[in-house]
């Protein structure tokens, strides 16, 4: 019989998961507060840009909070992918080495998907809604404030895997992640 204490490490889809809906939940708030600064400096209509929001996926007359709810999910969506192809690109030099620059890259390479194959063909109109310096300036702030959140959380939380396959359920000594229990 072991005599050290072990800890039992939850699955490794649930702190997955609860980190990319993090990441993107963070970034798609920045987003959000980025036109609606530049909506406020302007005197332009951040509750319009929303409702277009709606519109672009053919939800004609939707309201405000209901294009927030759909860029929000969109973004808790990114926020998955992202953290998936992080783990999978960087795997645990993720946190030390590539996370900012690969948010920003990446984020730029959505932004440019966006607005030069997706929206032109789903929703034109929404493309000249605001100039495109501030869409890609809206879109680098969700990478940036992803990358801010993600080095926020505590390796144990946001790592895919510790030790490979053994990591979901496993039980782990008490000492491996003694400066991350929150008992």
């Amino acid at each position: 019989m072991s005599s050290h204490r072990t800890l039992t490490r939850p699955g490794m889809g649930q702190g997955f998961l609860r980190t990319g809906l993090c990441i993107g939940l963070a970034g798609g708030l920045a987003e959000i507060v980025v036109v609606w600064l530049y909506s406020a400096l302007t005197g332009g209509d951040a509750a319009m840009i929303a409702r277009h929001v709606g519109y672009a996926i053919g939800l004609g007359g939707a309201s405000a909070a209901t294009g927030i709810a759909i860029h929000m999910g969109l973004a808790a969506v990114l926020g998955v992918g992202l953290n998936a192809a992080l783990q999978t690109v960087a795997g645990r030099s993720a946190r030390d080495r590539v996370v900012f620059p690969f948010m920003l890259a990446s984020l730029a390479i959505v932004w440019t998907f966006n607005f030069f194959v997706l929206l032109p063909v789903i929703s034109p109109d929404f493309v000249h809604l605001l100039p495109y310096g501030l869409t890609l300036a809206s879109k680098l702030s969700f990478g940036l404030t992803a990358a801010v959140t993600l080095r926020a959380l505590p390796p144990a939380v946001w790592l895919r895997s510790a030790s490979g396959p053994s990591y979901a359920g496993a039980p782990v000594p008490a000492s491996a992640n003694a400066r991350y229990s929150r008992t």
